[in-house]
Parts: structure tokens; C-alpha cells; sequence
């Protein structure tokens, strides 16, 4: 094998490099590579490297350059001090990284795991953590840097609370004490950090929420404050604003910093939230990433998450391009290395580790549509579907289609869902929608749809909620537009059915000084779980409250009167109400409302082609990796879509 020596003295900065160094200007990448971020001289046979700002980031990048061209980097006798440092501190790492290893395989020292268990049990006063919880705890607490990717409902949450709870009892003078949280997240997310705080420790904690509703200004006099809240919770989009007050603030604290649904910080071509939740990273005393999902689009999705858990490793052998290229092929040998290499800091938890209890998929209920519905229907779908097949581009991606299946699902639950931008051209042509001719009976039937017609899914859907209801059961109903959503609402309260929302436009609550009459999230889901609540409904959009919000406590129901082929909202809709935690025996039940010979049932076959494919990868891949397309609307839908339809109109 190929070496490169490097040598230096304690009179210069200069790294010399003697070997194999023709090697290197034998292969472009390690040339190219050498040029862009090395400043060298050639003297005799040796490259003589200049390191004016930092010897250990012109060794990092020595080493890549061995990587180029099949090289080891060995050391010869006589290195100063900086490169001896630098040498031993890469071994620890090494040692520190396969004793994390040994953990999260659960391999631990039985006295030191003992000592761990005791310390949660009596500070983490009112929640017993189950096994794969205590060690992944005992994981985090023991790298302080570390990422968990297990599926929802896993309880990442606890987790994190066991951990906090071990490291802030320890003595203030132990280099792991931590005393404080900083939480970055989904501005849904900040209730139920608060209230799973509570059912951890049995008590409330101190919380300050920077949220949008508090003064700039108010946030930055927080962070310099020497009285700040046991956690602080914070959205991705606010970091920029406050990035040097963050600074400050964990300078002069011992803060577990917390990225919840760390999507924001994937982004490596080099976008602001991520740049700067990075920067902070090297004044945080712990470092967490919370997502189930580490790596939707490909491996590079990794590189930004283990930048932040250990900003002075370079824990990533690859850069960002590889990384995008080992998702494309498959059977890249470079994946089993990249795993060995990030695998000591992160667990995952499947869902097939939780024991819960099996959901029931109950048949699909075809809805018959009404006449005015099937009317409108049956015409949209015959214009566009030959449309969409006549089509001469390659793919269906353009917008143009994609806005026509939009349509159809709309139409397939609430012709009403046109009538808006219907009534507008209306409005604005003069159009009398008393006095229209033959050729216009579709725009009159959309334009007066809510006054001759109830949506058909609407009545199956109030039938199924009279039943749950009757039976003392909750239930969360799922739609995907927003004025399904209110519409629905609207239905339900005419037929005397409490119920809330829950979508885009439903509040989150500040923290501090709430109005107690303003309909929150947390306050709808707060209500929702009380035993004499008012209402047993709520309509939600999965968009809206995909992320950290548990209800199977108390709802094992979930309604669906209309869904998108978008795979990885459907998939985590179904986990608010089968998590861990539910008792066994529950019977969780789903209700699938498909409208008769529509769109509806090429969603519903695609939707569980693809949970079942990505079941599978979640089950059987260490880090899951899927296209972020095949999640949402491809060619395969489209493909599926004219296949259904040609079949079904040949029969006609």
C-alpha cells in the first residue's frame, strides 16, 4: 500500500510530506483537491505545507488526499508537539467512538449501566423507561453527542429527559453536567416538550418560548439574562436572528442542545438556517438530533447532522458529493464504510421493537357519489384524463398535470373546492348563474353545488362518528384541504357533532400569558385528552400536525376522507394514534372513504404500495433511504391513474 510520512519540528508551522507523493499528482482529483485547499511548495521530493491558521484542519486534509490516491498517512519520529496532540486525540476519539459502538449494541460495563439505571430511576421520578429506551439514553448520556432515528412514537422524547435527567445530577464540576435545555424545533413541537417534561419528572418545568409573538428584543435580553428558563424552545426559522445571543447564552451555560425534526439543517448548499444552527454547534456542552427520518433524499442528508454532533470530527468520511452519488448506485461499497463510520453515534429504535398492538386496516368504504357530484365529476376527469394521455413529454411532472389530479381529488370529495376560483372568472365575466345555457350547466353545478347537494363522504363519514361516539370513543378525521376541513366542521356542528380543527391556520400557543379563549393547538389537544371533554372530533390536516403530536392516549380511530399520494404524511398520520405507550388489547381502527370509480382508489392502491415499500426499508436498512419523490406524486401514480381509468371506461 501507498504511504505518505509526514514530518514537523517545533520551530515551524510547516508540515513536511515525503513517500509516495508522485501518487498524488497522478490522480486529478487528489491534484485538484491539493490545489483548492492546501498552500505547498515543492522542495527536493517532499511537499512542504503551509499551515498559517490550523495544523489540524491541513492534516484533515492530508488525509483526504490519502483517500484519493489508496494512501496511509503514517508519522515519522520527529513531529512536534501540535501533530503529537493531534495524533492522540484522533486515538481517543477512536477508542471513545468504539466504546459508543459497544453501547448501542448493548455491550455495556454492568456496574457503569447499573449506576445509570439508579440515577434515572430516582431523578426521572414519574416515568419508567422500557429497555431499548435506558440504553438509548445510557448512549446519549455516555457520547453527550449523538442521534437517535427511531420511528415515531418511539419516544424519543423520554429518551432524551432520561438522559438530561443523569447528566444534570451529576456533580457541576464533572466535564458531562449539563443543568439546561435548549430545544430547535417545530413551532408544534414546544407543547409537547412542555408537557412530556411533566410526565417525566412529575412537575412543571421552567420554559421560555422564543417564538414569533415575543419582541426581538425581548428574546435577546433572555439570552444574555443570567435567569434563564430549565429549557428554552426556539423554531429553526428564529436562530438566524439570534444566532450571537445563542452564542452567549451557551457560553455561559451548561445547555443540552436539542434539534427536534431536524430537516431545516440538511440542506448543504449552504442555506442560512443550517449555517447557522452549524456555527452554534461549537458552544453547545451536549449535542442531540432527533428525526425518524435521517435520510429521505440520500446519504448526503447525513453530512450537515454529523457536522453538528461533533463539529471538530470529521466523523463523515466522504463529502457531499460522494455521499450523493452512493445513493444512486446500488451496492455501493462506500455505504457498509459510511454506516461503520457514523454507526457508534446514532440508534434507532423500529417499530417492530415496540410490541404495539396491530392496528386494523379495516376494507376501504366506497362512497357512491350524488348526482350532482358524479356529474362534475365524471366530466372533469373525461377532459382531463385525455389530456394527461395525450400528453407528449416524457414525464408528468410539469405543473399542468399536477394541478389537473388536484382537481379530481378535490372533486372526488367537494365540488364546492372549485367554486372559488370558478366564482372569481365568474364575478369577473358578469356571469348569471340563473340564466345560463345548456353548454354551461358545469359551471352552474359547481358555482351552486353547497346549496343542492351534502358531499356523499361527509354523511358516510358523520354515520361512522355517530357509531365511535355511541361506543364512548374519540376520533381524528384527516383531510387534506383546508376547506374540506372547515366545510366538514361546518357539517358536523349543523348535525349537532362537536368537534375542533386543527390545520395551518390553528394557533400555536406562546407560553406566556396565553388567552384562554384563543382556540390553541395545544389547548384543542389538551381538551381533547381530558376525560369529560366537550367534543370527541377533531379534523386535522396531516401537513399541518405531522410532527410530535401524540393521541393514542385517548383516540384509537382515525377517519380518512381524503388523502394525496404523498406516502410519508399518510404514514406519519397513522402514527398520532398508534404509538408506544398504548395498553394492550386497543384496538386501533382505520376508515379509508374512497368515492366510487375516482381517483380515490388509485390513491388508496398506491399509498399501500408505497407504505409497504418504505415499511420495509425502515424495518430492514440501519439508515432508511428513499427517493423523496416516490413519496409524493410520480410517474408511477400518473402511470397507474390512466391504467384505471382506460380499464374502467372500456367497460362503460
Amino acid at each position: 500500500m501507498r504511504k505518505l510520512c509526514l514530518e514537523s519540528n517545533e520551530n515551524s508551522s510547516d508540515l513536511t510530506v515525503t513517500g509516495d507523493i508522485d501518487a498524488i499528482f497522478g490522480n486529478r482529483r487528489a491534484t485538484r483537491y491539493m490545489k483548492d485547499t492546501l498552500q505547498y511548495t515543492i522542495v527536493g521530493d517532499a511537499i512542504v505545507i503551509t499551515t498559517d491558521d490550523d495544523i489540524n484542519k491541513s492534516i484533515d486534509r492530508l488525509k483526504k488526499i490519502c483517500e484519493y490516491i489508496s494512501a496511509e498517512l503514517v508519522y515519522s519520529g520527529n513531529v512536534s508537539e501540535a501533530v503529537n496532540q493531534y495524533v492522540m486525540e484522533e486515538q481517543r476519539f477512536s477508542e471513545f467512538a468504539e466504546k459508543a459502538r459497544l453501547i448501542r449494541d448493548n455491550h455495556c460495563e454492568i456496574d457503569d449501566f447499573t449506576a445509570f439505571v439508579d440515577s434515572v430511576s430516582a431523578n426521572l421520578s414519574n416515568r419508567t423507561l422500557y429497555q431499548l429506551q435506558l440504553l438509548s439514553a445510557y448512549h446519549l448520556a455516555f457520547a453527550q453527542n449523538a442521534c437517535n432515528f427511531s420511528v415515531p412514537g418511539a419516544g424519543k422524547t423520554s429518551v432524551v429527559y432520561g438522559a438530561f435527567a443523569y447528566l444534570s445530577h451529576l456533580a457541576p464540576s464533572d466535564s458531562k453536567y449539563v443543568d439546561k435545555l435548549l430545544i430547535i424545533s417545530p413551532l408544534s413541537a414546544f407543547g409537547p416538550w412542555e408537557s412530556e417534561y411533566e410526565e417525566c419528572f412529575g412537575e412543571k418545568p421552567s420554559t421560555k418560548r422564543l417564538s414569533g409573538q415575543v419582541d426581538v428584543e425581548e428574546k435577546k435580553q433572555y439570552l444574555y439574562s443570567l435567569n434563564s428558563a430549565k429549557i428554552t424552545l426556539i423554531s429553526y426559522a428564529s436562530v438566524p436572528k439570534l444566532k450571537e445571543e445563542l452564542i452567549y447564552f451557551l457560553r455561559n451555560n451548561k445547555v443540552m442542545v436539542v434539534l427536534d425534526e431536524a430537516h431545516k439543517i440538511k440542506n448543504t448548499s449552504g442555506g442560512i438556517i443550517a449555517s447557522c444552527v452549524l456555527e452554534i454547534a461549537n458552544y453547545c456542552s451536549a449535542r442531540v438530533v432527533l428525526t425518524g427520518t435521517p435520510a429521505p433524499n440520500g446519504y448526503e442528508d447525513l453530512y450537515n447532522i454529523y457536522k453538528f454532533i461533533w463539529p471538530t470530527k470529521k466523523v463523515i468520511p466522504f463529502e457531499v458529493y460522494q455521499l450523493k452519488d452512493m445513493g444512486k448506485l446500488e451496492g455501493d461499497s462506500r455505504v457498509d464504510y459510511l454506516i461503520k463510520a457514523v454507526e457508534p453515534f446514532f440508534i434507532r429504535v423500529k417499530k417492530s421493537d415496540l410490541g404495539i398492538p396491530e392496528a386494523i386496516e379495516n376494507a376501504p368504504i366506497i362512497v357512491k357519489m350524488g348526482e350532482t357530484q358524479r356529474r362534475i365529476y365524471d366530466i372533469i376527469e373525461k377532459k382531463y384524463m385525455n389530456d394527461i394521455i395525450s400528453n407528449k413529454d416524457s414525464g408528468f411532472k410539469q405543473d399542468l398535470v399536477k394541478a389537473r389530479l388536484v382537481r379530481m381529488m378535490q372533486v372526488a370529495t367537494n365540488p364546492d373546492l372549485l367554486s372559488i376560483p370558478l366564482k372569481n372568472f365568474v364575478d369577473y365575466g358578469g356571469f348569471d348563474s340563473e340564466a345560463v345555457t345548456e353548454d354551461d350547466t358545469l359551471i352552474r353545478d359547481i358555482l351552486l353545488y353547497s346549496k343542492t347537494e351534502i358531499p356523499a363522504k361527509f354523511v358516510k363519514a358523520k354515520e361512522i362518528i355517530d357509531r365511535i361516539i355511541a361506543n364512548g370513543g374519540k376520533v381524528v378525521v384527516w383531510a387534506i384541504y383546508v376547506k374540506n376541513i372547515l366545510d366538514f366542521e361546518a357539517y358536523l356542528l349543523s348535525e349537532d357533532i362537536d368537534c375542533r380543527t386543527l390545520y395551518g391556520a390553528t394557533p400555536v400557543a406562546t407560553g406566556d400569558d396565553d388567552d384562554e379563549t384563543v382556540e390553541t393547538r395545544e389547548k384543542v389537544i389538551a381538551d381533547f385528552h381530558k376525560q369529560d371533554s366537550p367534543f370527541k372530533v377533531i379534523i386535522a390536516n396531516p401537513f399541518a400536525v405531522s410532527e410530535s403530536i401524540s393521541l393514542h392516549k385517548v383516540c384509537h380511530n382515525a377517519i380518512y376522507i381524503e388523502r394525496s399520494f404523498n406516502a410519508a404524511h399518510f404514514i406519519q398520520s397513522k402514527d398520532r394514534i398508534h404509538r408506544y405507550g398504548l395498553k394492550p388489547g386497543t384496538t386501533t381502527n382505520y376508515y379509508y372513504l374512497l368515492s366510487e370509480n375516482s381517483i380515490d382508489q388509485v390513491i388508496h392502491d398506491r399509498l399501500i404500495a408505497k407504505e409497504t415499500r418504505l415499511r420495509e426499508i425502515i424495518e430492514s436498512m440501519p439508515i432508511p433511504l428513499f427517493d423523496n419523490a416516490e413519496l409524493e406524486t410520480g410517474d408511477e401514480d400518473i402511470m397507474a391513474l390512466i391504467a384505471k381509468y382506460v380499464n374502467r371506461t372500456k367497460k362503460m
